[in-house]
């Protein structure tokens, strides 16, 4: 079957009892993409990321894996699929190798065709000299390899990989990003993970950003931040509301209080600083500037900062 997306979401909507965990989702992922789903905890994304695992079916709206539609074709979309989950599913008591030709068994490879393919795959993810230790002994960013290595052994054209970077040090979170791109290059594979990070997210090809259950922003990174109407400014005040009024009625701009910080958006910021210490001497305690991130690109589709927005959502994952 020869398709060109290797995921096609449509309508997802997803409740768990009462509490509505995505609302709507919509969003297709080419071939050959690496795309990122970026959300604070309570977001939606871990709800999505089951979905498109087959771990759990949708209630409303369509998903399609490689041409699958879940859940009537969930056999034939495992198939199609790799998946690497938040929570390490290596045993720590077996070697590296070990664990690859139990996850070969499983997919019914077996003899010399599993050798070979488990020789290839710890050669490209560096990991042939430790074929032989056990898991237990990995650092955090090896024992990613062998995940990556396990999940990719039945040689899927699909990688799902949630929160992959959980527990790595920025040097292992910058090597994994380094394979994934490897991946993509060597062997076509379409890479879809989910992330709070935002550096991580900025490596993808396309993102999208989501916010209680629902998809609020979808596009390459750089074409979300440049959505962003300028330069960012923070201004710490004791009084947030006044100040934001007394600033949109002086310089008529649009101005916001998140966080109970002043926040506006200006092209050339930094000639705005000093016009506005000037402008309201006395009222201003500090003021910040910076380029547009995406956490500006958050901030401006839902009003919130990022970790403010996990604690609305009372810090749980959905």
């Amino acid at each position: 079957m020869t398709i060109d997306v290797a995921i096609d979401v449509c309508g997802l909507t997803y409740d768990y009892g009462k509490r509505r965990a995505l609302q709507d989702v919509t969003f297709q992922v080419p071939m050959g993409e690496i795309f990122a789903l970026l959300g604070p905890n309570g977001g939606g994304k871990t709800t999505l990321f089951r979905i498109l695992s087959t771990l759990v079916p949708p209630q409303q709206g369509e998903a399609r894996l490689m041409g699958w539609r879940l859940p009537a074709d969930t056999a034939h979309a495992r198939s199609a699929i790799g998946v690497v989950f938040q929570a390490p599913s290596l045993d720590k008591k077996l070697t590296v190798v070990e664990n690859l030709q139990y996850q070969g068994k499983l997919y019914g490879m077996s003899g010399p065709a599993l050798a070979r393919r488990i020789d290839e795959l710890l050669s490209r993810v560096g990991l042939t000299d430790r074929r032989g230790d056990r898991t237990e002994t990995l650092s955090g960013g090896l024992r990613r390899r062998v995940e990556l290595a396990k999940a990719m052994l039945h040689e899927p054209r699909l990688l799902l990989m949630d929160e992959p970077s959980t527990g790595l040090d920025p040097g292992a979170r910058m090597e994994l990003s380094h394979y994934l791109q490897q991946l993509r290059e060597q062997s076509g594979v379409t890479v879809v993970l989910t992330t709070h990070l935002f550096d991580e997210a900025e490596k993808a090809d396309r993102m999208g950003i989501m916010h209680e259950g629902s998809l609020v922003a979808l596009d390459t990174p750089a074409a979300l931040r440049a959505t962003v109407g300028g330069e960012s400014i923070f201004i710490v005040t004791d009084q947030p509301h006044d100040l934001a009024t007394s600033i949109a009625q002086r310089f008529a701009c649009e101005t916001r209080v998140i966080d109970q910080q002043v926040r506006l958006e200006q092209p050339n910021g930094h000639e705005w600083v000093p016009r506005l210490v000037e402008a309201f001497p006395g009222r201003i305690q500090t003021i910040t500037l910076g380029r547009p991130t995406l956490e500006d690109v958050f901030i401006a589709r839902t009003g919130h900062r990022f970790g403010a927005a996990a604690e609305r959502a009372g810090g749980y994952e959905r």
